[in-house]
Parts: C-alpha cells; sequence; structure tokens
C-alpha cells in the first residue's frame, strides 16, 4: 500500500482563487466635502466674503441714508503630490497564481485615503503646501469640548453641535474614532435606558442630531487627539489637480529620500516598479456670516480625549511704529488660515503644535506684515509692528 505520506509530492493542493481580507477602505473625508472643479494650475484663488454690508435705519422725513461697505478676500488652495512606489521582482510575479497588481493596486488607493484624512483632520504629515489642519482650526477658534463623551458634551450648551451652530452653520457631517461606539452605547438618559441602543438585537443607528456619524476604518483617525470631529463639511472644498495615475517601471533606479542610495535598479535586478501618483489641493475659505462677521471661528468643532492632545500656547503682540510703541486692537491675525482679532493690549493667543506657520498681520490704517511663526517644544512670545500708512 502507499500511503499518503509517501505520495504528499505527487498531491496537488487546491488553491482558492481569493485572497481573504479586508475591504480596502477609501478616504472618509473627501465624500464629504464639496468637490470644486479640477485645478488648472498648482494653485486657485478663491475669494471669499470677507465683510459684510450694514443696513441702517433712516430717522425722519429727511434723514440721511448711511453708506457701508463690502469686501472680499482670497483663500489660496495650493495641491499636493501624493504618491508611493511599490518595486516587485518578475521572477514573483510569474510565479505567483496571483494577480498581484491587481491585489496591491487598491491597497495603494486605501493608503492613499488615508494619508488625505490623516492631514486635513489632524495635520499629521501635513504637505507643507497645505494649510492648517481642521482640528487646529477648531482648537484655535475655541471649538474644543473636553470631559469625553456625554449627553452635554455633545448636545448641550457649548457642547459639539452647538460650537458649530455659533459659528453661523449647521452640522451635515461626523466624523468618529470606532472606539467612541461604545462610549455612546453606553450614555443613558435618567431613567438608565440607553440613547443609542432601541434594544440589543437590532443595529444601532449611529446619528446625532439628525446627521449620520462615520467611523473611518482605513486607520486615519487619530483618537490621542479627538474623539468626534463635527462640523459643516460642505464648507471644506477640494479639487483634484491630477486624478490617481498607475504607471508600471522597469527601467531605472530607486534611491533612499534620505541618504539619496540606490536601493533598487530595476533593469539590473529584473524588477518592475507599480508607482501611484495623484495630486490635489483642498482648503477651508471659512467666509464671514452674520453669526461670525470677523471669521474667528470655524464651522467644525471636536470633541477632545481624556487627556488633551499637548500643544503649546503662543502670544503674539501686535503694536505700531511709532516713537514710542501703542499696542493695536482689534487688528486681524491669520496663522496659517486661523483668524484672530487682537485684544485691548493688542495680543493674540493661539495653541499650536508644533511646526512652522506663516503669519499675516492687518489692521486698517497700517500696512499688512507677513512672517513665521516656529513652535517647537515650548510656549512662544512674539511682537510684531505694524507700520503707519504714509
Amino acid at each position: 500500500m502507499i500511503t499518503r505520506e509517501q505520495a504528499t509530492a505527487l498531491i496537488q493542493e487546491q488553491l482558492v482563487k481569493t485572497i481573504f481580507q479586508d475591504v480596502p477602505k477609501q478616504s472618509a473625508v473627501l465624500p464629504l466635502m464639496r468637490q470644486l472643479p479640477n485645478m488648472t494650475s498648482k494653485q486657485t484663488k478663491i475669494p471669499v466674503l470677507d465683510m459684510l454690508p450694514m443696513a441702517y435705519w433712516v430717522n425722519g422725513d429727511t434723514g440721511f441714508k448711511q453708506t457701508s461697505e463690502q469686501s472680499w478676500d482670497n483663500v489660496y488652495m495650493t495641491a499636493a503630490e501624493l504618491a508611493v512606489i511599490v518595486p516587485i521582482p518578475e521572477a514573483v510575479m510569474a510565479d505567483s497564481s496571483y494577480d498581484i497588481l491587481g491585489e496591491a493596486t487598491p491597497r495603494v488607493n486605501e493608503a492613499m485615503g488615508q494619508r488625505i484624512d490623516q492631514a486635513i483632520l489632524f495635520g499629521l504629515n501635513r504637505p507643507s503646501e497645505w494649510q492648517t489642519d481642521i482640528i487646529t482650526r477648531a482648537r484655535n477658534a475655541g471649538n474644543n469640548v473636553s470631559g469625553g463623551i456625554s449627553y452635554d458634551g455633545l448636545l448641550g450648551t457649548n457642547g459639539l453641535i452647538s460650537k458649530v451652530e455659533d459659528s453661523g452653520h449647521m452640522v451635515n457631517g461626523i466624523v468618529a474614532s470606532v472606539k467612541t461606539r461604545s462610549a455612546l452605547r453606553g450614555i443613558k438618559d435618567t431613567t438608565g435606558h440607553p440613547l443609542f441602543m432601541s434594544d440589543m438585537k437590532a443595529a444601532t443607528p449611529y446619528t446625532l442630531d439628525g446627521t449620520s456619524i462615520a467611523f473611518p476604518m482605513n486607520g486615519s483617525f487619530d483618537n490621542t487627539v479627538a474623539l468626534m470631529v463635527a462640523g459643516d463639511f460642505s464648507q471644506a472644498v477640494y479639487a483634484m489637480r491630477q486624478d490617481i495615475t498607475v504607471k508600471l517601471l522597469d527601467q531605472g533606479v530607486i534611491q533612499d529620500p534620505t541618504t539619496k542610495a540606490i536601493v533598487y535598479n530595476l533593469a539590473q535586478q529584473d524588477m518592475i516598479a507599480l508607482r501611484v501618483v495623484m495630486r490635489l489641493g483642498w482648503a477651508l475659505p471659512n467666509y464671514a456670516t452674520r453669526l461670525d462677521e470677523d471669521r474667528t471661528t470655524v464651522p467644525f468643532a471636536y470633541m477632545e480625549p481624556a487627556s488633551a492632545f499637548t500643544d503649546y500656547k503662543v502670544t503674539l503682540t501686535v503694536k505700531d511704529d511709532a516713537t514710542t510703541p501703542v499696542a493695536i486692537s482689534g487688528a486681524t491675525v491669520d496663522v496659517d488660515g486661523s483668524r484672530l482679532k487682537t485684544d485691548a493690549s493688542g495680543q493674540a493667543v493661539y495653541n499650536l503644535r508644533t511646526g512652522t506657520y506663516p503669519v499675516t498681520i492687518k489692521a486698517s490704517g497700517y500696512r499688512t506684515v507677513t512672517d513665521t511663526i516656529t513652535v517647537s517644544t515650548s510656549a512662544v512670545t512674539k511682537s510684531i509692528t505694524l507700520p503707519i500708512n504714509a
């Protein structure tokens, strides 16, 4: 008798032609945002309403009608490039029973979606061409909510939803960490009944004030920074400069980006490389509304975790260039998209994470000044002088 062990080399194993894996997850943020026409150059200028006109009552039959002003500002959206190269030996391609390229491409697209969400929401690995992220903008507008997931923190006065409404916008999108689901299921009313669960058998409808909550599964949501982000996502815009292009390379060399050393020589090592490239830009124009005429808040808010993410206090003091400098009250300070007005002492206080930020300061009667702020591991104090218009 010939046993199975003796004939192992002659028995062919069945190969299932499907790789068991999770379905690739694309960007969770872009579908919520408003897409603009494709960019025709690296930078797109977006006109934004900066000052609203005022109306006045006329006193008496012969009263004088007053005049008003209306002005616009420019917000710039710059395209950044996102790319990856996946080298594959030709021998591996030839010996594989699967379509390696077909399996790799959707995973690369998933990785791109992850990077886009991380940069827009949290500023993680943010390209230098892009403005600061949504979390940073909301933090400097005071739209951060502490205390964890609770009814009051979500729907109460000064809660997550009301922070957005105070800017003159309504929430139409909510993105949250997957870990937030369990916290939501744990919220109970005064009788001890869960607010988000009708019963233990039916699927739980995760909505907040009528808006569905999305839980990104592409690994982009950083729950050390936020538990939930809510806002009017239609106010955030994006545009493609170059759609995703896939190209197979069989010539050339691949270098290490840091050391510039040659890692692979495709022709010499009989390899091919899958190169995927895309270019896109995004912006948060944040135009003036009747509830936020100074544009100092944003249509987004976020819920902080129990231990708030570390940022650093940045105090900017704006003065004129007189012989005896005087503080300028009401000057507009724009730190990479985050706008504040200086107080009576000429100060504007920001909370920023490590990085370098462009600053623009302007005030009526003074020349506009641009500068930069570098934040490392401590608080920053800086004085800025605005020259008086001649």
